[in-house]
């Protein structure tokens, strides 16, 4: 085979496709965001940016439930709000090793969801809807009753996670630590979608009967599907606690939930990519609209009902090559 063969054999390889192109282009965005917003003067929006990556990660763990496994539950900020108190806890105990902080929030959420997920699994549609609320608003009220940790008024860190090499005192090598997170949860997402782990999960998310009929119990995949999105939602949490310093019951309320949701669908369900603009496109509404006024959420809702009635893929479709 001549040279001009093997290069031609090998770069169709190497052409990224149009989700791959908006991934690259959405990293480059945040990795560049913090010394051009510095230069310009807008020291605060990199905050923006900061927090909506983190929102964006959450948002990434539940893209992956409810997008990609059809699994539409309403208590996924439980799972931030245990990442953040893996961290709150320990520090307050005056425990600062940052992999315990991790560890802990690994290790608590994915038990969460694989104790949670499989009772909730059980059901579907909206029972399932029901029974995730219920368990993340008895984590919400269970940290409320602790008062040891401040009960509802929440609880100040007076240190951040330590790290033998990064300081996450400094905000720049946290929002970075963010970003590489981020990369990775998308890269997580992009493989899963694509194994064949993956392609059971979107057979069983069509049809569970055929699913079974061709040989496989979706209900493990379901579930182990399930554990993934809370452990990644978790480590949203887990930075989330050491961005803000402060955590507090209100991060795993409903409410929140909700706001996560509107992320997802905002952003494009079933999208790689989605969830992360979602996030962005949320906060920086947010920031205009409240800007105006205090009933932001109303018109917030009215472009959520335009943004879904308009586009399939949500704002994801308005990018090149983002409608499917």
């Amino acid at each position: 085979m001549t040279t001009a063969r093997v290069t031609r054999s090998i770069r169709p390889r190497l052409r990224l496709s149009a989700e791959g192109r908006i991934t690259v282009a959405l990293i480059a965005v945040f990795l560049l965001a913090p010394p051009i917003l510095e230069a310009l003067g807008e020291p605060f929006l990199t905050k923006v940016f900061h927090r909506a990556m983190i929102l964006g990660l959450a948002a990434i763990g539940l893209n992956l439930a409810l997008g990609f496994g059809g699994l539409i539950g309403f208590g996924h900020a439980a799972f931030i709000g245990l990442g953040a108190y893996a961290v709150g806890i320990p520090v307050h105990y005056g425990y600062e090793n940052g992999f315990l902080h991790l560890a802990c929030a690994v290790v608590g959420c994915g038990l969460f969801a694989l104790i949670t997920g499989a009772i909730s699994l059980r059901t579907r549609a909206v029972h399932f809807i029901m029974i995730t609320l219920a368990f993340g608003q008895m984590a919400y009220f269970l940290f409320v009753s602790l008062d040891e940790f401040g009960g509802d008024d929440g609880l100040v860190l007076y240190a951040r996670s330590r790290f033998p090499v990064l300081d996450f005192d400094d905000d720049r090598h946290l929002y970075y630590v963010t970003l590489a997170a981020v990369a990775a949860a998308l890269a997580l997402t992009r493989r899963i979608t694509r194994s064949r782990f993956g392609l059971v999960i979107r057979a069983a998310k069509g049809s569970e009967r055929r699913t079974r009929t061709a040989g496989f119990d979706p209900q493990p995949y379901f579930l182990t599907l399930y554990v993934i999105s809370g452990i990644i939602t978790g480590v949203a949490g887990f930075l989330l606690a050491n961005f803000t310093d402060f955590i507090t019951p209100e991060m795993m309320a409903w409410t929140r939930s909700g706001e996560l949701l509107f992320m997802v669908i905002l952003g494009g369900i079933a999208t790689i990519t989605g969830p992360l603009i979602g996030a962005a496109a949320f906060l920086l509404i947010e920031e205009v609209l409240s800007g105006f006024t205090v009933y932001w959420q109303f018109f917030f809702g009215l472009l959520l009902i335009a943004v879904v009635l308009a586009f399939r893929n949500g704002l994801h479709s308005l990018l090149p090559g983002g409608r499917p």
